[in-house]
């Protein structure tokens, strides 16, 4: 048979030159990891030598009357012909820092944090060109375009987590009394809320990646997740109760995005059993 006539889907991974020893796998992993991490703490410090809009604009900026969803909610609101009855904003409350370098270490957990959210699309990349030369011809075509999918859902995620569910928790939060109690949150607990609204929101924004790759290998298939789909819904609502502060609204703002993604994720398993079939 002709050199051009073979499948070459089923020839192995891409040629070396020299075939590499585990002990040179290991040299290019770490290799990998150190550039993701030098990027990651490059970005880190970049922000911190401007935390003082860092923490201003962004890391408090739902707590602000001014922020950008507070005002699109209440002209959306204005314009549908409801008036005001959509409109709402934080109440003012104060942050204090309890600890002797608790701002200190705060702007650097900061700092680090929002570094790493926006060298992720980086660091997919170097994890991506780690294992593309050990993949076969099939799967590379497959997996084209992945580092950017991911990419997008991710920071897809961490943007719907500041500006949808951030400004309802805070608000909600921030409001919530009990008698003979004031509420003033230390400095720490406030940032680490937004983390906890934010960073999950990009990770579960990845189910229909994780769902490609899932039934790429044969685990998940179409008729599972449509025969599944009720049990979702409660699996849906119990995620989102969870990383969400006990309000029905945000829960449901949430909720909602998760069961799309659910939707999205049987379309996409659906399309990988029909190429698998084909193959």
């Amino acid at each position: 048979m002709p050199l051009d006539q073979i499948d070459v889907d089923r020839l192995g991974p891409e040629p070396q030159e020299q075939e590499m020893t585990f002990l040179e796998h290991l040299e290019e992993l770490r290799w990998h990891i150190i550039r993701s991490l030098i990027a990651v703490v490059g970005l880190g410090i970049v922000l911190f030598l401007f935390q003082g809009w860092l923490f201003d604009t962004v890391i408090f900026g739902p707590t602000k009357a001014d922020f950008f969803s507070y005002r699109f909610i209440c002209n959306l609101s204005n314009s549908m012909g409801l008036g005001d009855v959509m409109c709402f904003t934080p109440p003012d409350f104060p942050k204090i820092a309890t600890g002797f370098g608790e701002p200190f270490i705060m702007a650097i957990k900061v700092c680090f944090v929002m570094g790493l959210i926006i060298a992720f699309p980086y660091v997919l990349w170097e994890f991506w060109t780690f294992i593309k030369p050990g993949l076969y011809a099939k799967e590379r075509r497959a997996a084209r375009g992945m580092v950017g999918i991911c990419s997008g859902l991710f920071i897809m995620g961490v943007l719907f987590g500041y500006y949808i569910i951030s400004p309802f928790a805070v608000n909600f939060l921030a409001g919530y009394e009990i008698p003979g109690v004031q509420n003033t949150p230390t400095m720490s607990s406030f940032i680490n809320y937004m983390i906890m609204f934010t960073a999950p929101a990009g990770l579960i924004f990845e189910l229909p990646i994780i769902v490609y790759f899932l039934s790429k290998v044969g685990l998940v298939t179409p008729e599972g997740m449509k025969k599944y789909r009720r049990h979702s819904i409660i699996g849906v609502l119990v995620l989102a109760a969870m990383i969400t502060p006990p309000d029905v609204v945000t829960q449901f703002l949430i909720g909602i995005p998760l069961y799309v993604l659910y939707e999205v994720s049987i379309l996409v398993s659906a399309r990988v059993n029909r190429e698998n079939e084909e193959f």
